[in-house]
């Protein structure tokens, strides 16, 4: 993975699991809430060492990362 200052991966870490940097929180955690129907705020009450700027530039990581892997010949 990048590094960037928003995930981390690292083998003693929930051995590499993706979570928010600086915390232990997976990055995970957070799209299943989401896609599970709970809002964001209902995630950031549950993980508090996770902050709403933090989760939200985490979010904009994943949606750049699949608006730049589409193929624009697959969209209908």
């Amino acid at each position: 993975m990048a590094n960037n200052n928003w995930i981390t991966c690292s083998k003693e870490i929930l051995g590499g699991t993706a979570v928010f940097k600086g915390t232990r929180v997976p990055v995970k955690t957070l799209i299943d809430y989401l896609q599970g129907g709970d809002r964001l705020k209902d995630f950031l009450n549950y993980f508090p060492t996770v902050t709403k700027d933090h989760a939200l530039r985490v979010l904009d990581l994943a949606k750049d990362a699949l608006l730049s892997n589409l193929d624009e010949t697959q969209v209908s």
